[in-house]
């Protein structure tokens, strides 16, 4: 997505150092015009406004004064007109005919260091733009340019620079080199929302999970900058599309983080040391954790019978639960709703749903249990893990003895009462004679 952002570079007028006619009239001392023709030419051809107008005064020139002292600044223009006529390839060719001549003028190098990033990139396009940015980090200050002037132009070669050498290296797959240039930028225009989201891309290339939350901040920045710097409405609305995505696939549905997330980027073009967000993994560790530390019965059964569903199931039972005194003894006991009943007074088979109403675990008993229950009673058991069937679900624990079950409300009930004997001062009856 990010390469949508940076234009076709075929209309771009290069900001040149010098104006036209400033640049010729200010030349060396010993650079002549010949005659009183070629005067009248460069004179119309720096002074003509008109792009279209101005391409027959050059090549006038070029045809009547192919020698002329004013080669290079001639070239200039040329390169000037092409670009306002939208003629790439010969404005590549007159800038080149510059750094022919003087490989650190900085008009030609702007240009072609601007041409390094068209769309799509050739293999012209990187090599002659990457050898031109490199030239431009250090740019050569020209004669009779204003230092204020010069360190505003200087600012933006080196910051077109950099920008070209990301661009080039993101289209090479350099992806480290290309972040670091990006970071550059970033440092060089701490508002530069496209270099935001190229930093964010490169790291997501680089498909290091550790780094997916570094990667979402970056996205977010560029997504959720505004005013000078920021990224075209219709190119900001994708990329805000593409973050939204991204960061509920990885974190989760979660508007008020999306939220602070946004505002911590759009505060500071880096993230802060330590900077993370939770993925959805982790996130449902930590919900798992904190609900077997508050439901710890329903949380080792959800464990157990996720074991026991798996495809290797019945593996899973002959290994780890038949013989098994179960639960362990961190848990004590447990804990299932009672279905049905074997038989319906003093059962010895007890029916229980564990989690909801579906039968999943039937507890059998050497000795029958007392009386009965209802439907819905709670009951609290250990046992031994006797028998499984996968399909319908059902676990057979054997319970050898009754203190390893609670609930049953027989256990509880008083027991009968005793026999009254003879009332007190009773008579005897009398012997029989």
């Amino acid at each position: 997505m990010f390469n949508k952002i940076i234009k076709t570079l075929t209309s771009v007028t290069v900001v040149a150092i010098l104006g036209i006619g400033a640049a010729l009239a200010q030349a060396p001392k010993e650079k002549k015009v010949k005659d009183q023709g070629e005067y009248d030419l460069f004179t119309k051809a720096s002074t003509e406004a008109d792009a279209a107008k101005r391409l027959p005064l050059l090549d006038s020139w070029k045809e009547k004064y192919p020698d002329s002292d004013f080669k290079e600044e001639r070239l200039i223009i040329y390169l000037t007109t092409y670009q306002m006529l939208n003629q790439t390839p010969k404005a590549v060719e007159a800038a080149k005919e510059i750094l022919a001549m003087d490989p650190k003028e900085v008009n030609a190098l702007f240009f072609l260091t601007r041409y390094g990033q068209i769309q799509p990139p050739t293999a012209d396009s990187m090599a002659t733009g990457e050898k031109a940015a490199m030239a431009l980090l250090n740019p050569e200050k020209p004669a009779n340019v204003p230092d204020a002037a010069w360190t505003t132009a200087k600012a933006n070669f080196i910051l077109t620079a950099h920008q070209t050498l990301a661009f080039i290296a993101s289209a090479k797959k350099e992806l480290d080199k290309a972040e670091q240039e990006y970071k550059t930028i970033l440092q060089l225009d701490p508002a530069n929302a496209a270099a935001s989201y190229g930093l964010g891309s490169v790291i997501l290339a680089q498909k290091k999970v550790d780094r997916y939350s570094e990667a979402l901040f970056h996205v977010a920045r560029a997504a959720s900058l505004t005013g000078q710097g920021a990224l075209q409405p219709a190119m900001q609305k994708q990329v805000d599309a593409f973050l939204v995505k991204s960061y509920n696939t990885f974190h989760g549905v979660d508007a008020e983080g999306l939220k602070e997330l946004r505002q911590l980027a759009v505060a500071q073009p880096m993230p802060p040391a330590g900077f993370t967000i939770k993925d959805k993994n982790s996130l449902d560790a930590e919900k798992e954790a904190e609900f077997a530390k508050n439901n710890p019965q329903l949380a080792f059964w959800k464990t157990l019978k996720e074991g026991l569903s798996a495809e290797n199931g019945e593996q899973y039972f002959e290994m780890g639960v038949k013989g098994a005194q179960l639960p362990p003894a961190n848990i004590k006991k447990l804990k299932g709703k009672l279905v049905s009943m074997e038989p319906a007074v003093r059962p010895k088979k007890l029916v229980l749903a564990m989690d909801g109403d579906t039968p999943e675990v039937t507890l059998r008993f050497e000795n029958a249990l007392p009386g009965k229950a209802e439907p819905g009673t709670e009951i609290e058991f250990e046992g031994i893990g006797e028998t499984f069937t996968k399909s319908p679900f059902m676990l057979t624990f054997l319970v050898e003895d009754k203190d390893k079950i609670s609930g049953w409300p027989a256990q509880s009930a008083a027991p009968a009462a005793a026999r009254k004997g003879p009332a007190t001062g009773a008579k005897k009856a009398a012997p029989k004679k």
